[in-house]
């Protein structure tokens, strides 16, 4: 059947997951369960198991045994590079049942879960690569008697906890390369987007890695997430979400001086210049602020355009606006899908309603989209927006844009580092002086040049100043995952200290 064209529809009965422990599933029990309703349909698609700390207990246990006896870490990059290729193989065999979950759970469009798929199994192929590629250095300059080596070495057992706006791509982004590093896993992802996560676990056991390497733990954040972190046997975490848990994250690793990878909130700037071609320019704004629904970390939640253009611009946006479709994600001709949670909902409406309230001219949009069930939201964009405007300074994670002007290069870049974030920014100018100096300049840890959300996993991910620390994908994310080991060996008899 063309999957192009054909519109699915949501379960009869939801499906019932366990948890995954030291390679096998585990049944939930007596324990208690949490029932997810998609956030476009209104109706339950999965029952998944609320773990104890107990269940979580034993997940670290089994890790740091799968660590320490190194059934792992101490295989070749040859031996890591060859599961993550079946890794991949798996994952496009079950693509359309982890698109179909992933849309269900989230509510963002068939069409996306589908690609962010075939996006994952390629970053499990390129991991591979980098997995073989991973090396250490030597010092051949300590003279005749000493040889210096430096070693890359796994850093142990690392907590992965991941978000439900990306719960199968950002997975993707994170365990392929801790697993290439030699490191074993416990991941906890969020309780309303859980089912790709456990699918992983169990691609990832078909396709030979060892038992215990790889264990996944359900349930709240607030529970089993805050023990993930504070659990002393966790020799790193590796977080993705809000820059308000992030600092929770930094209070709970002095326990152990764990290590933390944290990939944080971000309010990012699209700055279009006079000199811009105008037609891609509104394509790709309009496009970086309803990509998964604008729940989105790099998201370009901010318009910045030159004045002399800017009302030309905002016509050109608005009119690409009105032809986007929103409604059911299941349809594979959306492009706008459902707000994942009730809570982001009425974060979102709290914004939408509030511009106004500050002074901010409604150019489109402004509402939530009338609908028998789910929880959708037109896309929106405010201008007359000024800096101190909570709607130019907060991350409201949905499909709400700000507009403001700019006169000079220094103003438009002054405009965009003037954020407490620093996730990503694009740029549109077809001076090829002028975007490299913006580049430059631009305090973002991926900028993007007349373009906005693309890349593979050959480069490196992250954020400057409150977006976070460390780097993902690319050999960056494999050596994020280890620590490194000076080595002096020295030659020849000792000269002796006491004669």
């Amino acid at each position: 059947m063309d999957n192009a064209s054909h519109i699915l529809t949501p379960p009869a009965e939801p499906r019932i997951f366990g948890f995954y422990l030291d390679g096998d599933w585990i049944a939930s029990g007596d324990r208690q369960v949490f029932e997810r309703a998609s956030p476009a349909h209104g109706v339950p698609v999965t029952r998944i198991p609320k773990c104890t700390e107990d269940d979580l207990n034993a997940a670290v246990a089994s890790a740091r045994v799968a660590f320490e006896d190194r059934r792992w870490s101490g295989l070749s990059g040859t031996e890591h590079a060859a599961v993550l290729l079946n890794a991949a193989a798996l994952i496009r065999e079950r693509s359309e049942e982890i698109a179909y979950f992933e849309t269900l759970e989230n509510g963002k469009p068939i069409a996306q879960s589908r690609g962010e798929v075939d996006g994952a199994a390629s970053i499990c192929e390129y991991a591979a690569g980098a997995a073989r590629s991973l090396h250490g250095d030597t010092f051949n300059n300590l003279g005749d008697k000493m040889l210096g080596l430096v070693t890359r070495e796994p850093i142990g057992v690392v907590g992965l906890i991941t978000p439900w706006n990306f719960p199968f791509f950002i997975l993707a982004e994170r365990v392929p390369f801790i697993l290439a590093s030699g490191c074993t896993i416990v991941a906890k992802p969020s309780e309303v987007t859980s089912a790709t996560t456990l699918m992983m676990a169990e691609i990832l056991t078909e396709a030979g890695l060892p038992d215990g390497v790889f264990n996944v733990v359900t349930g709240s954040g607030s529970e089993i997430g805050q023990a993930l972190i504070e659990h002393d046997d966790i020799d790193m975490v590796s977080f993705t979400g809000s820059t308000a848990v992030g600092r929770r994250l930094l209070q709970a690793a002095t326990g152990n001086f764990k290590r933390l990878g944290l990939e944080l909130g971000g309010k990012n700037p699209q700055i279009v210049f006079a000199d811009a071609d105008l037609e891609d320019a509104a394509d790709g704004v309009a496009f970086g602020i309803c990509f998964n629904t604008g729940q989105c970390c790099v998201s370009g939640s901010r318009l910045l355009v030159e004045r002399s253009v800017a009302s030309q611009f905002e016509t050109l946006l608005t009119e690409r606006l009105s032809r986007v479709k929103i409604g059911d994600p299941l349809d594979p001709q959306t492009q706008v899908g459902a707000i994942t949670t009730p809570a982001q909902n009425e974060t979102i409406v709290r914004h939408l309603e509030g511009g106004p309230k500050e002074g901010a001219r409604i150019v489109c949009g402004g509402g939530v989209l009338i609908t028998e069930r789910g929880q959708f939201i037109q896309p929106t964009v405010f201008a007359d927006v000024t800096p101190d405007m909570a709607l130019a300074r907060e991350e409201i994670f949905g499909p709400v844009l700000t507009m403001q002007s700019f006169d000079t290069d220094e103003e438009a870049v002054a405009m965009a580092n003037d954020t407490e974030y620093g996730l990503a920014a694009s740029i549109w100018t077809k001076n090829i002086d002028r975007a490299v100096a913006t580049m430059r300049r631009v305090q973002a840890g991926r900028v993007w040049v007349n373009t906005t959300i693309t890349g593979g996993p050959e480069m490196p991910i992250g954020g400057f100043k409150q977006s976070g620390w460390g780097r993902e994908t690319g050999i960056y994310g494999v050596e994020e995952y280890t620590q490194v080991k000076s080595v002096h060996i020295e030659l020849g008899k000792r000269t002796h200290w006491i004669s």
